[in-house]
């Protein structure tokens, strides 16, 4: 900022406590945060260009919140997890105490505490989920990156993998949250599959929260269905698989990863519809629910420590699936990064021909020749043997030999001129 410049932030009273705000917009740190993370950059921009918001200005709020600048002007946004600390607030009991009223908009229930303050919430179950706060400032980091670099892709703009075809349905059965719910959506995207059902989501269904989670696998979260009853979400298919680290004392086929997908592959061929199960994050699939499969899916694991995160299990099937698809890349392919291939990567210099990498062996022998170092001379055959064995083995790229004769030419000047290395 130029020396007599005007802050960009600034402190006023909000919901009883000092609050940072963005002088220009009247409005605290956090809704601008809220904004640009919930919805985009330009939807932020457009909001509140009209009293001056640029990207120039954005990004300023954007540092103070994600450096927690706020700390150090002992200020705190409402909703921000810093106020909740700040005020000493450890529960909800104490979350409660600290209002005179708080109501919610569906329900008449009324909690009463011995604070000043008035609060509303959607549910007593929002609120209990919510009570603490966000962290403004993690969302804050991520908008900075996208703010500064953009979304650096290149065919890939969180969509389905074009022309891939029939894939198994993904079945979540009670997921309790619903960042989870987002995360495996994720996994999902990264992979090719694309056909998310629920079954009783704790959380509800749609949730922003598992929109926020899927990193821009949003296809997946738009498309995904709830469904009240398990039996509901089986609809339609033809053959499922459930996955579990229980053994489980049933007369069923028990397959790895690799032999699941093969199968399902093989039905999918054939016009059939598959789908794979996956339990509640707290205890997995109940045993009557896994009794419905016609196979049970286990995979290699720790026997020690077996039990997979909710997105884990969902990745690791995923993953299977595009391995035997063979459509997928080796890591992400943007603007400024090609496919890659298995390999040692040549970084543009083709490899040396021999006739280079001769041409080095007989410079490095001839130097080293003149400093005496095939000493005692009778050596001299198996110790050139060995080096050109080990210099032949890495595989070097002719850019790669022409910076190792520039190393020996440096070495034998300096020699030569009498220079000694610090």
């Amino acid at each position: 900022m130029n020396a007599g410049a005007k802050p960009a932030i600034t402190t006023a009273d909000r919901d009883g406590a000092p609050a940072p705000i963005v002088v220009a917009l009247g409005v605290t740190v956090r809704e601008v945060v809220m904004v640009a993370h919930e919805h985009t950059i330009d939807a932020a921009i457009t909001r509140w260009s009209s009293v001056g918001l640029d990207r120039e200005l954005l990004e300023e709020v954007l540092v103070y919140c994600a450096e927690r600048r706020c700390e150090a002007d002992r200020v705190t946004c409402p909703g921000c997890r810093l106020r909740t600390e700040k005020q000493g607030l450890k529960t909800l009991d104490d979350f409660a105490a600290s209002h005179a009223e708080i109501t919610f908009a569906s329900s008449p229930v009324r909690l009463r505490g011995t604070g000043t303050r008035q609060g509303t919430a959607e549910s007593l179950e929002h609120l209990a989920r919510t009570w603490a706060g966000e962290e403004y400032w993690f969302w804050a980091r991520r908008v900075i990156r996208k703010l500064r670099h953009g979304i650096r892709r290149a065919d890939q703009t969180g969509e389905p993998v074009p022309n891939a075809g029939e894939s198994p349905v993904v079945i979540l059965v009670r997921p309790q949250l619903a960042e989870n719910i987002g995360m495996v959506a994720r996994a999902m995207a990264n992979f090719g599959l694309e056909d998310l059902r629920l079954v009783e989501p704790r959380d509800g269904w749609p949730n922003e929260k598992a929109r926020v989670a899927a990193s821009g696998a949003n296809f997946i979260i738009d498309g995904g269905q709830a469904y009240s009853t398990f039996k509901d979400a089986l609809a339609g298919l033809h053959w499922v698989c459930a996955t579990t680290a229980r053994q489980r004392d049933l007369a069923k086929p028990v397959l790895t990863p690799e032999q699941a997908v093969s199968e399902m592959r093989r039905r999918l061929a054939e016009g059939q519809r598959c789908g794979i199960l996956f339990g509640p994050e707290r205890n997995g699939l109940e045993t009557e629910e896994v009794a419905n499969a016609d196979a049970v899916m286990m995979a290699p694991v720790n026997p020690n420590f077996a039990s997979l995160n909710l997105a884990q299990a969902v990745l690791l099937a995923s993953y299977e699936w595009m391995k035997q698809a063979g459509g997928g890349t080796l890591g992400r392919v943007t603007t400024y990064e090609a496919p890659l291939q298995p390999g040692t990567r040549d970084r543009g210099s083709p490899p040396a021909t021999k006739e280079e990498l001769m041409a080095f062996f007989e410079h490095l022998e001839r130097e080293l020749e003149a400093q005496g170092f095939f000493n005692p001379p009778e050596k001299r055959p198996s110790m050139v043997q060995n080096m050109r064995t080990m210099f032949t083995r890495m595989g070097a790229t002719e850019q790669e030999i022409r910076t190792l004769r520039g190393i020996v030419k440096t070495l034998v000047h300096a020699k030569r001129s009498g220079r000694r290395s610090p």
